[in-house]
């Protein structure tokens, strides 16, 4: 817990405020007081309540669901602290919005991710925290320190509490084969691979899996899913090859209406587990899944890098245990 008489203070924007909430409580304090609107005519306007003058503080705000809308509350309540003399700003991203637009690898198409970070210093961001990065090269594209969480911690607590007779981890294709690879180290299992081939915005064609998953207790690992495309195919192709369980960890959950739709009717996992980084789809009712959906929370992990960065401390250190 934090002592109440230093220079600290966490606001938060609309996106995601249970998820701010619980990491308020972490650190011991409520939420500081700001007060957002949304006019008819849909401008932002944000009033804070307190005074923060010369003030350590950080934001709160996940950039989804309605990115565009996150993002433009994030810039305006910047722009007020720093208008009232905020000493630092942090932005706290547990969710960065547009970051698979990391690339040019089209003609005449934006790097928005770039755009995303341009505008968080503009706006008055002195630091970014964030959690796991769609693409590593997204810290590059920052001129202002950045703190890049993983959801690890987390994750290898509730796969290591499972106890799988016998686990292996599985990469749903291969971009995230090195994050894969990291996993099976820490857990003492073996790696597979599958190979895919997207087809469209919100379809993959899996093909084939390097590495046996016979009789296995597949834990598939990714860093989000939106359409529920790349888990969905993946998850068939280990069913095709023997796998006895598809365990899927993500750990964020932009969930689309397609992916809704697909989830609902087309995956063949057990359990998806995911993060709170963002809250679930309004509408969405994991009662009526065709598997079990866990939801674990990162606030402590939020909350334990707000403490080391307040204090100077590493936050390296929190991933430093395995």
């Amino acid at each position: 817990m934090l002592d109440k008489s230093e220079d600290f203070m966490v606001f938060s924007g609309t996106a995601n405020l249970p998820l701010a909430e619980k990491v308020a409580a972490y650190l011991g304090q409520p939420l500081n007081k700001i007060d957002i609107k949304h006019f008819p005519d849909g401008e932002t306007f944000c009033q804070v309540q307190e005074g923060v003058r010369g003030k350590d503080v950080f934001v709160i705000q996940s950039g989804s669901p309605r990115p565009n809308d996150a993002y433009m509350e994030l810039f305006v309540m910047m722009d007020a602290l720093k208008r009232g003399s905020a000493a630092r700003i942090t932005a706290v991203l547990p969710y960065y919005g547009y970051a698979r637009q990391d690339r040019k690898d089209m003609p005449r198409v934006p790097i928005t991710a770039k755009l995303i970070a341009n505008l968080l210093t503009k706006a008055g961001a002195d630091r970014v925290l964030t959690m796991d990065l769609h693409a590593n090269q997204i810290q590059g594209f920052f001129d202002i320190p950045l703190d890049h969480l993983h959801a690890e911690p987390v994750i290898l607590k509730y796969i290591r509490d499972m106890r799988f007779a016998k686990p292996i981890v599985v990469s749903p294709d291969t971009g995230g084969a090195k994050t894969a690879y990291g996993y099976s180290r820490k857990l003492g299992t073996g790696l597979a691979i599958v190979a895919k081939q997207r087809t469209g915005d919100s379809t993959v064609d899996a093909f084939s899996v390097v590495g046996d998953v016979t009789d296995c207790d597949v834990i598939m690992i990714d860093d989000m899913t939106a359409t529920g495309g790349t888990l969905s195919a993946a998850a068939k192709m280990c069913r095709e090859n023997g796998a006895r369980s598809v365990h899927a960890f993500v750990s964020h959950f932009p969930l689309t209406a397609k992916g809704m739709e697909r989830l609902m009717e087309e995956s063949q996992l057990d359990e998806l587990v995911v993060t709170d980084s963002i809250p679930l789809r309004e509408g969405f009712d994991p009662a009526k899944l065709p598997f079990k959906l866990t939801v674990l929370s990162v606030a402590p992990l939020i909350g334990e890098a707000i403490k080391r960065i307040h204090s100077n401390n590493s936050v390296n250190d929190l991933f430093n245990h395995e």
